[in-house]
């Protein structure tokens, strides 16, 4: 059985520095890092507001593989996706202006060479998940550093739609992170696979990737 990350209390937000500090840290240390209600609450109520007022057109049926395999395959990945762009939403350019500093901060502190970064608003209806999967191949020019927030208000355990993260190839437990208000996870691209089980009631986060690369790589 999966040990569980119960994200659901009442922490209070922590400063973006030692936020940043921590999840450099846990970076050095496991390659991972989980934070209870970390983003900073100005920012998360803001980006909060513009994904329960997001008109449905704006999403997309989200895809697996690039170029001639970006394919849709609805046994593998079932959610709506939109992706942010600068020049968006103040929502969506506050989070870039975040997500930037974040980048500048671990590229200081653990010299990653983080120089391009892309995320998207993800939408998990009733039902939907993300079987098992990297978010890229060891030995490619890609994603280095993977970020999901989380937007859902007063989540239940019971609601399901949990980030499962993995250790490794051949671990079969994994890490349980509830996807509670705010919450944060950073992992290194190649080395944690991870899944997304079905969620029980309509799930909102962001998921981002920083590249050593300057071109956008979406996927």
């Amino acid at each position: 059985m999966a040990e569980i990350l119960d994200l659901n209390n009442d922490s209070h937000n922590q400063d973006d520095e030692i936020l940043f500090s921590r999840i450099s840290s846990d970076l050095i240390e496991k390659g991972y890092s989980a934070n209870i209600n970390a983003l900073p609450l100005k920012l998360a109520n803001q980006l909060y507001l513009h994904v329960s007022t997001m008109a449905d057109e704006s999403y997309e049926d989200a895809a697996i593989g690039r170029d001639q395999q970006h394919l849709h395959n609805v046994l593998v990945r079932s959610q709506k996706q939109s992706w942010i762009s600068c020049g968006g939403s103040n929502a969506s350019t506050s989070w870039l202006k975040w997500a930037g500093e974040l980048q500048s901060y671990l590229n200081e502190h653990l010299f990653l060479g983080l120089l391009s970064f892309e995320s998207h608003y993800a939408h998990y209806s009733i039902g939907d998940f993300y079987k098992r999967h990297y978010d890229a191949f060891k030995g490619q020019s890609g994603r280095k550093l993977s970020i999901v927030v989380y937007l859902n208000r007063d989540w239940l355990s019971s609601d399901g739609g949990e980030l499962v993260l993995y250790k490794e190839d051949a671990d079969r437990t994994g890490l349980k992170v509830i996807p509670s208000f705010a919450t944060v996870v950073v992992f290194l691209s190649e080395q944690h696979p991870h899944e997304v089980l079905p969620a029980h009631r309509d799930r909102y986060s962001i998921a981002g990737w920083y590249s050593p690369n300057t071109g956008a790589l979406l996927n």
